[in-house]
């Protein structure tokens, strides 16, 4: 069975973030990840963590100004040095709490950025990055997102991001594969998952409709479960799904999908 790990930034909701935790723990979840640490000591997270016998497998970096709509800046040419100024911190939180995987994400170009301009930028941002984390063992991935939900939002189709990471070239950054989103922007999951399995670090779920549960839409979980045992992948799927009710009342998808 594939393991799982709880979004702690869409689960467990109606509790204050420190305190979803030990929710994510009674759940029977034995990984948590999320969108970002900074608004807390990493000790503070790291506690609740080693309380809860939880690991931490990924979280994203500094993305600008979040409840304004940014959503990342490392394809704007003109945001280098602030995106630059935002790993050292990532890294140290990955230090802190044990995490080996850091999502950066690409960003909206500003207007009228050609697009080729707004991929050079991305291209030597992930270098750098990705420099930087080698070292301390950590993989840097990035993330095709759907441009229904995420308009204006620069990486968007798997072959693109492949595309990418084999210019930037660096052997620490891998493929975060969400299926929800590239369901909505592509299908074809089963064919692309089997293809790009090596470059596939972290998987997230959702289903379609609506982002709730799996089986609660048209994805095909049971058959992706499946595969993704048979192909021996060993990373994690993030949990992240809106609840369509209650979290822990909409967990049985676990037992129910079980290949």
């Amino acid at each position: 069975m594939p393991r799982f790990a709880a979004n702690l930034s869409m689960l467990f909701t109606d509790a204050p973030f420190l305190d979803r935790f030990a929710l994510a723990r009674e759940a029977g979840f034995d990984a948590v990840e999320f969108l970002f640490p900074y608004a807390y000591d990493a000790a503070q997270i790291a506690e609740r963590l080693d309380r809860n016998g939880l690991r931490l497998v990924l979280f994203n970096l500094p993305c600008g100004d979040w409840d304004a709509g940014e959503r990342g800046m490392a394809c704007d040419p003109l945001r280098v040095d602030e995106f630059r100024a935002g790993v050292r911190p990532a890294l140290d939180y990955a230090l802190a709490l044990g995490a080996t995987r850091l999502h950066c994400m690409a960003g909206k170009p500003p207007p009228g950025l050609a697009p080729a301009a707004a991929r050079a930028a991305f291209v030597d941002n992930l270098r750098h990055a990705a420099d930087l984390a080698l070292p301390h063992g950590i993989d840097l991935l990035i993330e095709p997102i759907n441009h229904f939900d995420m308009p204006g939002y620069f990486l968007t189709r798997s072959a693109q991001a492949l595309d990418i990471l084999a210019e930037a070239d660096r052997p620490n950054l891998f493929l975060q594969y969400d299926i929800y989103h590239m369901q909505r922007m592509e299908g074809e999951l089963s064919n692309t998952i089997r293809a790009n399995l090596p470059m596939i670090k972290h998987m997230q779920i959702a289903d379609t409709p609506g982002r709730h549960e799996p089986g609660s839409g048209e994805i095909n979980y049971r058959h992706l479960f499946r595969l993704i045992d048979e192909l021996g992948y060993t990373g994690w799927l993030g949990c992240e799904y809106v609840p369509a009710g209650d979290t822990v009342a909409g967990l049985d998808w676990r037992r129910a999908l079980a290949p």
